[in-house]
């Protein structure tokens, strides 16, 4: 376990750094998504247009050597589209399937909002099992499988509402604001975040990312941390201002987030820590408030008035 732990945090380092160097992340957003990524999980990245949502997803795809697809989301998007079609070869006298955007390791599903249901059941069918269906017949994606989904906080018009089902697919919720004033004098000075990315080598063989993905399930739970994530769980739950809590399936998710989280810290066990650290990213899009509203707040208070007893 300790040259797995080496070898996770050496080369979790190298993608960090490479990021780095074509964009400016913040840590809260950018931790999350490699957590998710070791976790086999998805990432739902809210924020408004031109912060780098596609620059973002395209770099993180070539360090970790990775194919990589966006998907423009629209409202007359077909199912098709996505996944792909049967088209007739008249050289060879028969139909062949040729495959669509959703048969890479990383896809950017820009603007999910403003898409058909119909639609957004396939892209949901494949992120939650891992497989689409054509004409009956199941296909398996690529592995890793890996979905950076983008939503406009801001934008309603000519959008469809996201079902609570459809948010809860995703393990992790972050958002991607402006740079900073560093990162954006960058741009205006001229450095080209395009031309970085072109020279840019992936920092980790796709065999060695499936091995420290499967790491992860090595990382040790004990009773009284999933004690812990029980009571705060059940706080989300009796809370007088919640109308949906979080669901035990929400909580496993956050177990195995928590487990990635620790690998990269280079422990092999879960400490209280690395749930309160993933509690906004994880929780936030699963809790629903009687009045509306983000659970950001109800978050902070229920976190402060659960103790930790180890």
């Amino acid at each position: 376990m300790s040259q797995t732990i080496t070898e996770v945090r050496d080369a979790c380092g190298d993608i960090r750094r490479r990021l780095l160097d074509v964009m400016v992340l913040e840590e809260e957003t950018l931790d999350p998504i490699l957590t998710a990524l070791l976790a086999r999980g998805h990432v739902l990245i809210e924020g408004i247009p031109g912060t780098g949502k596609t620059l973002l997803a395209r770099t993180l795809a070539r360090v970790a050597g990775l194919q990589f697809h966006r998907i423009q989301f629209t409202n007359d998007l077909m199912p098709s589209d996505i996944v792909g079609s049967s088209v007739w070869r008249p050289d060879l006298g028969e139909f062949r399937f040729v495959r669509g955007p959703l048969f890479a390791n990383v896809v950017l599903a820009d603007e999910i909002n403003r898409t058909s249901p119909r639609t957004l059941s396939c892209l949901l069918e494949a992120m939650e099992r891992g497989q689409v269906t054509v004409e009956g017949e199941a296909l398996t994606l690529a592995e890793p499988f890996f979905v950076l989904a983008t939503r406009n906080p801001i934008e309603f018009h000519g959008t469809y509402p996201v079902p609570e089902a459809a948010l809860d697919r995703f393990l992790m919720r972050v958002h991607l604001g402006y740079p900073g004033v560093d990162g954006e004098l960058r741009l205006y000075l001229g450095e080209d975040p395009e031309a970085v990315l072109d020279g840019l080598e992936p920092a980790i063989e796709r065999r060695d990312l499936l091995a420290l993905m499967d790491a992860v399930d090595t990382i040790r739970v004990s009773e009284p941390v999933a004690a812990y994530c029980y009571q705060v769980t059940a706080a989300t739950r009796a809370h007088e201002s919640v109308a949906l809590g979080v669901s035990p399936r929400a909580a496993m998710s956050w177990i195995r987030a928590a487990r990635a989280r620790a690998l990269l810290a280079g422990r092999d066990y879960v400490l209280p820590d690395d749930l309160k650290a993933l509690a906004h990213p994880v929780l936030s899009h699963r809790i629903f408030l009687a009045g509306g509203g983000d659970a950001g707040e109800l978050i902070e208070e229920i976190l402060a008035s659960v103790p930790v007893v180890l």
